[in-house]
């Protein structure tokens, strides 16, 4: 038996709910800072009558229910609620457009469409193209015109009594659509597994005890906050604040007022918090740690530890990889411009094309070293090729490329897709945009490849200036021609005036290569 054991969402929800019936597990503050509270027994209850809600609208195990919500107390009533009776939750962004949303609900057959009254219209023309939705259920309903697709009056008239449904622990519970760059997104199935692995990981990783409280301000639907927040407290029976999402302004004021001990951002969000004019009362904050992915400078990760007093950890994690394989230790040494070290329950090595391990210094392909549907994930749903090209022989191909110090930590060079073949030259995107973001002047830098004749392939960057300076072209380029080789100096350089980025603020490089090609091109660019 491994450390999963057979363990279910259910099992484990139950065991916690049992242990500490009367404490607080959820606190939700929404947009207008209204406070929510359940404790573990009302959460509990919740899941089981919505449990119910679903049997009676005949939703049976196997079958796929889209999340189209913010986040709210529903979204984790329903996540739970679906892994009781062995349906398959599919939380989606609600910045999604109709066209994406159709796409989602066809492909992933869903029989169930669980949103709020403000995204239906959203679905109205596309409704006649969904043959497997069934119905709409509304939450955090204020009118009275629904009735039969109110949320709050089905949990309150349901019975309490917890469905007896046969769960096996590799069977899947969620499915989460990675975002599509050349092509349709894919539906990356997560079991019940998974999900306990990745809380187990998680809070050992952190040291995270019954006493801590994680918080959440990142988007419910997506992995980090379902793996490595929501799950690594109910494993060891912590709480979880929640915001409806996140603010820059009020990220250390909202953390001291819901008593958070723990967080997770990404590189964008601390990049918007150190933007703010600071508040020094912000450093009386009751955060320890916050866990953060994705790059920003060294001198970024320094003022945001000396102006807040709480110290980061940079990992490296995916929706694929479902737990957390690297992260820098929380007792060891912190080297916050790498992604740290194998996590407990992984092997992680870096491989040429052949798939052949590659020694200290070269760089090469992530690989992660697992089990599919304990501690990977299963497979993409409806893909075996793509499965078949994830997934080899136990290993995971991430896509991602690294290198192995001296030091033994690994350090990100780029997504594949983002190596830049210029000339006959490899250039990692990353090591340009890190070059740049060391300028005064710059706020953020993005860098992408774009057809060239001569070349394959010219480097173009684009560039965010900071408020306060005003930097030219030749300026910036005069900069990395002292800092980098010839070859991986840009071509180009566009200024504008942000970027487009997903929902967990990840840069949309899809959307500017698109640009590009379309001579969609912004104000201020130079050759």
């Amino acid at each position: 038996m491994d450390i999963i054991g057979n363990r279910t969402l259910r099992t484990l929800l139950d065991e916690k709910a049992a242990m500490h019936r009367d404490k607080t597990f959820l606190l939700f503050e929404d947009q207008k800072q209204r406070k929510f509270e359940l404790t573990y027994g009302e959460f509990a209850d919740q899941v089981n009558r919505l449990s119910q809600v679903f049997l009676d609208f005949g939703v049976n195990k196997g079958q796929h229910v889209t999340l189209h919500l913010p986040n709210c107390l529903e979204f984790m009533i329903s996540w739970f609620a679906l892994a009781t009776i062995g349906a398959i939750m599919v939380p989606t962004n609600i910045l999604s457009t109709a066209d994406e949303m159709e796409y989602i609900l066809n492909h992933s057959e869903s029989v169930l469409l669980i949103t709020e009254a403000e995204h239906l219209a959203k679905f109205t023309d596309a409704r006649s193209r969904l043959p497997h939705l069934q119905e709409i259920l509304l939450a955090r309903y204020e009118g009275d015109d629904k009735e039969g697709q109110d949320m709050r009056q089905l949990i309150a008239k349901a019975k309490p009594e917890l469905p007896k449904m046969a769960i096996d622990p590799e069977d899947v519970a969620a499915m989460l659509y990675t975002s599509g760059t050349t092509s349709k997104p894919k539906g990356v199935q997560v079991t019940h597994a998974n999900y306990v692995f990745t809380g187990e990981i998680m809070s050992k990783s952190i040291r995270l005890s019954p006493d801590d409280r994680q918080f959440i301000v990142l988007p419910l639907f997506h992995g980090n906050a379902q793996y490595y927040s929501a799950m690594s407290a109910l494993v060891v029976g912590a709480s979880i604040a929640i915001t409806e999402r996140f603010s820059a302004s009020r990220y250390f004021k909202q953390a001291k007022r819901l008593g958070a001990t723990v967080g997770s951002l990404f590189a964008a969000p601390i990049r918007m918090i150190l933007a703010q004019q600071y508040d020094p009362a912000d450093q009386d904050n009751s955060l320890r740690i916050i866990w953060f992915a994705q790059s920003v400078t060294e001198e970024q990760v320094t003022l945001f530890e000396e102006r807040y007093r709480v110290s980061l950890l940079q990992m490296y994690g995916m929706t694929e990889t479902v737990g957390i394989p690297l992260m820098n230790p929380i007792d060891g040494i912190r080297k916050n411009m790498s992604i740290g070290k194998p996590t407990l329950g992984y092997e992680v090595k870096v491989v040429d094309e052949a798939g052949e391990e590659l020694p200290v210094g070269q760089s090469g392909q992530i690989v992660v070293k697992g089990i599919p549907g304990r501690t990977l994930m299963k497979g993409y749903f409806k893909n075996p090729a793509a499965t078949a090209e994830a997934l080899r022989d136990g290993w995971l191909y991430t896509g991602d490329n690294a290198r192995v110090g001296d030091d033994g930590y690994f350090y990100f060079v780029d997504r594949i897709k983002d190596m830049i073949k210029r000339a006959g030259e490899n250039v990692a995107a990353n090591e340009v945009e890190s070059v740049l973001a060391e300028h005064p002047g710059v706020y953020e830098a993005a860098v992408i490849g774009i057809p060239d004749g001569m070349r394959d392939e010219a480097i173009k960057a684009y560039v965010v200036l900071r408020n306060d300076h005003d930097v030219s072209a030749e300026e910036l380029l005069e900069y990395c021609r002292k800092r980098l080789a010839k070859f991986k100096v840009p071509d180009s350089i566009a200024f504008i005036p942000e970027f487009p980025r997903t929902s967990v603020g990840k840069i949309q490089k899809q959307v500017l290569r698109q640009r590009h090609a379309e001579g969609c091109e912004p104000n201020g660019q130079t050759k």
